[in-house]
């Protein structure tokens, strides 16, 4: 049940801005709604792996997906891509890739006597980083200013990418050799982690039956555009956070810092993380504030690859899932006032 105080609390400082009225809810919600059934018809049955997401693209953060081949990692981000409309590019990572076939190079032009900026494939709305643990952290580090400010700095002039922007990379997470893994300073610039997993049967089946009838990607008419997600991030970027919600995420990345299976717990960038992402899920159900339910919700997708576990922990074979619901259970949830 919706918590009242925390959805009808109105923020007390003058400046504030409005938060989304409930028609731009509504549409915001529509809209996702549509962009989501476009994108579940080619990847089948994994509609809450879509729905994060969009979340992501909305809340202008990146997903890292990692999975074994063949799940559908990639088709995800083409999917994304072709039904908003959005320019994309994929990068196929490996180990003799050079930061500047990602970022792009000045060349220097003998007709006009000058340098000219050539853009690298990273200037597009949505960037898949094939295989990103495959290239050496040099090539890595490429990723790094990009994905936290949006913009390539080369010979120290720095060039806008297009927004929206977002960075789709995956990773194999059984083959190992030749890889080199992701430090956790570029971690920390995925807003989520995903996994897609497998399909069961009857959707295995579907997949089967789609792949015959030549059902991609590429066959998904646009149903916004650049400018329409524009739109949708702004209007994400109202949406309302009580305090005691504030408190309550602050609160679990804490109890993730003095937790006894974890080593090195969730930064404050972490937890901005989390509440920036909690805003565009609200919106995708209409709501135009958050519920405890929707931190909930988002706590394993953006934390679990912001922390290290103990040794002792690892040797044991547990999984920071694992210890983050633990986490969730040991934090009380903000509990409304008496009406």
């Amino acid at each position: 049940m919706i918590n009242p105080t925390i959805a009808d609390q109105q923020p007390a400082t003058a400046g504030f801005v409005t938060p989304p009225t409930e028609t731009e809810a509504t549409v915001f919600a529509e809209t996702v709604g549509k962009l989501a059934s476009a994108i579940g018809s080619v990847l089948l049955g994994k509609p809450e792996v879509v729905r994060l997401a969009l979340t992501a693209l909305l809340a202008e953060g990146h997903v890292l997906v990692e999975d074994v081949p063949g799940v559908g990692k990639t088709t995800l981000a083409r999917a994304i891509a072709a039904s908003a409309n959005a320019a994309w590019r994929r990068i196929q990572f490996t180990p003799d890739l050079l930061p500047s076939d990602v970022t792009g190079v000045t060349i220097y032009n003998q007709a006009t006597g000058g340098f000219e900026f050539h853009q690298g494939p990273i200037f597009a709305n949505i960037v898949i980083a094939d295989e990103i643990n495959r290239a050496s952290p040099k090539t890595q580090s490429a990723l790094l200013e990009v994905m936290e400010e949006g913009r390539v700095t080369v010979d120290g002039v720095p060039h806008q990418v297009p927004r929206p922007f977002l960075v789709v990379a995956t990773q194999n997470p059984v083959e190992m050799d030749g890889t080199y893994r992701l430090p956790e300073a570029q971690l920390d610039r995925f807003l989520m982690k995903l996994s897609v997993g497998y399909p069961n049967e009857s959707i295995e089946i579907e997949v089967l039956r789609g792949a015959g009838d030549g059902r991609s990607p590429d066959a998904l008419e646009p149903l916004a555009d650049t400018g329409v997600i524009t739109q949708l991030i702004a209007i994400a970027q109202r949406v309302y956070i009580a305090d005691p919600l504030y408190a309550y995420a602050v609160r679990l990345a804490a109890a993730t810092r003095g937790h006894p299976q974890i080593r090195v717990g969730v930064s404050p960038r972490g937890v901005i993380a989390l509440t920036r992402a909690a805003r565009a899920y609200a919106l995708t159900t209409g709501r135009g504030f958050v519920i405890p339910e929707d931190i909930k919700a988002l706590v394993e997708p953006v934390f679990a690859h912001r922390m290290l576990l103990s040794p002792d922990a690892q040797v044991r074979g547990v999984v920071p899932t694992a210890v983050l619901r633990d986490v969730v259970d040991s934090v009380s949830v903000p509990i409304p006032a008496a009406a």
